[in-house]
Protein backbone atom coordinates (compact mmCIF):
# COMPACT_ATOMS: atom_id res chain seq x y z
CA UNK A 1 0.00 0.00 0.00
CA UNK A 2 1.35 3.45 -0.88
CA UNK A 3 2.16 5.95 1.80
CA UNK A 4 -0.77 8.13 0.71
CA UNK A 5 -3.23 5.24 0.93
CA UNK A 6 -1.93 4.34 4.39
CA UNK A 7 -2.39 7.89 5.62
CA UNK A 8 -5.92 8.06 4.19
CA UNK A 9 -6.84 4.75 5.83
CA UNK A 10 -5.55 5.97 9.17
CA UNK A 11 -7.57 9.19 8.86
CA UNK A 12 -10.74 7.21 8.10
CA UNK A 13 -10.17 5.10 11.21
CA UNK A 14 -9.66 8.20 13.33
CA UNK A 15 -12.73 9.91 11.92
CA UNK A 16 -14.87 6.83 12.53
CA UNK A 17 -13.52 6.50 16.05
CA UNK A 18 -14.50 10.10 16.61
CA UNK A 19 -17.96 9.34 15.27
CA UNK A 20 -18.38 6.52 17.73
CA UNK A 21 -17.21 8.72 20.56
CA UNK A 22 -19.82 11.42 19.95
CA UNK A 23 -22.74 9.17 19.08
CA UNK A 24 -25.82 10.49 20.90
CA UNK A 25 -26.78 8.50 23.96
CA UNK A 26 -30.42 7.76 24.71
CA UNK A 27 -31.81 10.45 26.99
CA UNK A 28 -33.22 9.03 30.19
CA UNK A 29 -36.86 9.91 30.56
CA UNK A 30 -37.49 12.02 33.66
CA UNK A 31 -39.34 10.07 36.31
CA UNK A 32 -42.84 11.40 36.84
CA UNK A 33 -43.71 11.21 40.53
CA UNK A 34 -46.80 9.20 41.35
CA UNK A 35 -49.33 11.49 42.96
CA UNK A 36 -51.53 9.58 45.37
CA UNK A 37 -54.98 10.84 46.27
CA UNK A 38 -55.07 12.60 49.61
CA UNK A 39 -55.66 10.26 52.51
CA UNK A 40 -58.62 11.10 54.68
CA UNK A 41 -57.52 10.92 58.28
CA UNK A 42 -60.54 10.19 60.39
CA UNK A 43 -60.36 10.56 64.12
CA UNK A 44 -61.12 7.36 65.96
CA UNK A 45 -64.26 8.04 67.99
CA UNK A 46 -63.47 8.21 71.72
CA UNK A 47 -66.57 7.03 73.54
CA UNK A 48 -67.44 8.76 76.80
CA UNK A 49 -70.41 9.02 79.11
CA UNK A 50 -71.39 12.21 77.33
CA UNK A 51 -74.02 14.81 78.13
CA UNK A 52 -77.16 14.50 76.00
CA UNK A 53 -76.98 17.15 73.25
CA UNK A 54 -80.00 19.04 71.93
CA UNK A 55 -79.04 18.76 68.25
CA UNK A 56 -78.71 15.56 66.21
CA UNK A 57 -75.81 17.08 64.26
CA UNK A 58 -73.97 16.73 67.59
CA UNK A 59 -74.93 13.04 67.81
CA UNK A 60 -73.89 11.86 64.33
CA UNK A 61 -73.50 14.59 61.68
CA UNK A 62 -75.40 13.87 58.45
CA UNK A 63 -72.18 13.98 56.39
CA UNK A 64 -70.58 11.40 58.65
CA UNK A 65 -73.73 9.28 58.60
CA UNK A 66 -73.58 9.10 54.79
CA UNK A 67 -69.84 8.40 54.92
CA UNK A 68 -70.35 5.40 57.18
CA UNK A 69 -73.29 4.20 55.10
CA UNK A 70 -71.28 4.47 51.89
CA UNK A 71 -73.93 6.40 49.98
CA UNK A 72 -76.26 9.35 50.38
CA UNK A 73 -79.90 8.89 51.27
CA UNK A 74 -82.44 11.55 50.34
CA UNK A 75 -84.57 13.01 53.08
CA UNK A 76 -84.22 15.13 56.19
CA UNK A 77 -82.68 14.72 59.62
CA UNK A 78 -85.33 15.24 62.29
CA UNK A 79 -84.88 15.54 66.03
CA UNK A 80 -87.11 14.71 68.98
CA UNK A 81 -86.01 15.80 72.44
CA UNK A 82 -87.48 13.58 75.13
CA UNK A 83 -88.59 14.78 78.53
CA UNK A 84 -87.22 13.40 81.81
CA UNK A 85 -89.03 10.35 83.19
CA UNK A 86 -88.37 10.24 86.95
CA UNK A 87 -90.26 6.96 87.30
CA UNK A 88 -87.70 5.34 84.97
CA UNK A 89 -84.75 7.23 86.39
CA UNK A 90 -84.32 8.93 83.01
CA UNK A 91 -82.98 12.49 83.08
CA UNK A 92 -82.74 13.26 79.34
CA UNK A 93 -83.28 11.81 75.89
CA UNK A 94 -82.74 12.59 72.20
CA UNK A 95 -83.87 10.61 69.16
CA UNK A 96 -82.45 11.33 65.71
CA UNK A 97 -84.32 10.27 62.57
CA UNK A 98 -82.07 10.15 59.51
CA UNK A 99 -83.21 10.49 55.86
CA UNK A 100 -86.89 10.99 56.64
CA UNK A 101 -88.62 10.96 53.23
CA UNK A 102 -90.43 14.12 52.16
CA UNK A 103 -94.03 14.30 53.36
CA UNK A 104 -93.60 11.13 55.41
CA UNK A 105 -93.87 10.72 59.19
CA UNK A 106 -90.61 10.46 61.11
CA UNK A 107 -91.29 6.77 61.72
CA UNK A 108 -90.49 6.27 58.02
CA UNK A 109 -86.84 7.09 58.70
CA UNK A 110 -84.62 4.18 57.60
CA UNK A 111 -82.14 4.81 60.43
CA UNK A 112 -82.75 6.08 63.97
CA UNK A 113 -80.17 6.85 66.66
CA UNK A 114 -81.14 7.50 70.26
CA UNK A 115 -79.30 8.51 73.42
CA UNK A 116 -80.77 8.62 76.92
CA UNK A 117 -79.28 9.63 80.26
CA UNK A 118 -80.20 8.06 83.61
CA UNK A 119 -79.60 8.82 87.24
CA UNK A 120 -76.75 6.30 87.51
CA UNK A 121 -74.90 3.58 85.61
CA UNK A 122 -76.81 0.59 87.10
CA UNK A 123 -80.13 2.16 86.05
CA UNK A 124 -78.85 2.71 82.51
CA UNK A 125 -77.57 -0.85 82.24
CA UNK A 126 -80.85 -2.21 83.60
CA UNK A 127 -82.83 -0.29 80.97
CA UNK A 128 -80.75 -1.87 78.20
CA UNK A 129 -81.22 -5.34 79.68
CA UNK A 130 -84.97 -4.80 79.94
CA UNK A 131 -85.13 -3.72 76.29
CA UNK A 132 -83.09 -6.73 75.13
CA UNK A 133 -85.24 -9.11 77.16
CA UNK A 134 -88.42 -7.61 75.69
CA UNK A 135 -87.08 -8.04 72.14
CA UNK A 136 -86.15 -11.68 72.87
CA UNK A 137 -89.64 -12.35 74.14
CA UNK A 138 -90.98 -10.98 70.84
CA UNK A 139 -88.86 -13.50 68.93
CA UNK A 140 -85.72 -11.47 68.20
CA UNK A 141 -82.26 -13.01 68.12
CA UNK A 142 -79.50 -11.33 70.11
CA UNK A 143 -75.72 -11.53 69.99
CA UNK A 144 -72.87 -9.50 71.39
CA UNK A 145 -71.08 -6.99 69.16
CA UNK A 146 -68.11 -4.67 69.62
CA UNK A 147 -68.96 -0.98 69.88
CA UNK A 148 -65.54 0.63 69.93
CA UNK A 149 -63.81 -0.87 72.96
CA UNK A 150 -67.15 -1.57 74.62
CA UNK A 151 -69.69 -4.32 74.11
CA UNK A 152 -73.21 -3.87 72.82
CA UNK A 153 -76.10 -6.10 71.85
CA UNK A 154 -76.98 -6.68 68.20
CA UNK A 155 -80.69 -7.44 67.99
CA UNK A 156 -82.36 -8.87 64.87
CA UNK A 157 -86.13 -8.54 64.68
CA UNK A 158 -88.53 -9.30 61.87
CA UNK A 159 -88.46 -5.72 60.57
CA UNK A 160 -85.24 -4.11 61.77
CA UNK A 161 -81.75 -4.46 63.22
CA UNK A 162 -80.54 -2.71 66.37
CA UNK A 163 -77.32 -2.17 68.29
CA UNK A 164 -77.85 -1.08 71.87
CA UNK A 165 -75.82 -0.73 75.04
CA UNK A 166 -74.77 1.65 77.78
CA UNK A 167 -71.72 3.54 78.94
CA UNK A 168 -71.88 4.97 82.41
CA UNK A 169 -75.21 6.73 82.89
CA UNK A 170 -75.95 6.93 79.15
CA UNK A 171 -77.67 4.39 76.91
CA UNK A 172 -77.38 4.28 73.14
CA UNK A 173 -79.34 2.58 70.38
CA UNK A 174 -78.84 2.63 66.61
CA UNK A 175 -81.53 0.95 64.55
CA UNK A 176 -82.09 0.40 60.84
CA UNK A 177 -84.94 -0.96 58.79
CA UNK A 178 -84.34 -4.10 56.74
CA UNK A 179 -82.73 -3.36 53.40
CA UNK A 180 -80.66 -0.34 54.40
CA UNK A 181 -77.58 -2.57 54.09
CA UNK A 182 -77.08 -6.31 53.57
CA UNK A 183 -77.34 -8.34 56.76
CA UNK A 184 -73.62 -9.14 56.76
CA UNK A 185 -72.78 -5.42 56.89
CA UNK A 186 -75.53 -3.92 59.02
CA UNK A 187 -74.13 -4.86 62.45
CA UNK A 188 -70.82 -3.11 61.76
CA UNK A 189 -72.60 -0.05 60.39
CA UNK A 190 -74.89 0.28 63.41
CA UNK A 191 -72.01 -0.31 65.82
CA UNK A 192 -70.04 2.47 64.10
CA UNK A 193 -73.00 4.83 64.43
CA UNK A 194 -73.41 3.93 68.11
CA UNK A 195 -69.71 4.51 68.73
CA UNK A 196 -69.87 7.91 67.04
CA UNK A 197 -73.04 8.83 68.92
CA UNK A 198 -71.15 8.32 72.19
CA UNK A 199 -68.32 10.57 71.00
CA UNK A 200 -68.83 14.31 71.52
CA UNK A 201 -68.27 16.31 68.33
CA UNK A 202 -65.08 18.39 68.51
CA UNK A 203 -65.73 22.01 69.28
CA UNK A 204 -69.24 21.33 70.51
Amino acid sequence: MSMRATVLAAMVVLVCAGCAAVQPQPVAQPQIPTILPPTTISRVPQMVDRPIPDDCELVVPVELFHQKLGRELPGELKTIIGIPEPSLGRTGKIDCYYAVPERKPIAAAPVIIGLAAYTDAPTAAARVEESVTAERQEGATVREVDVGKKKGQFVSTKDERLVMGSLGKTTFVARAKLGVLPDDAIAGFLAALAQQAMTPVEGA
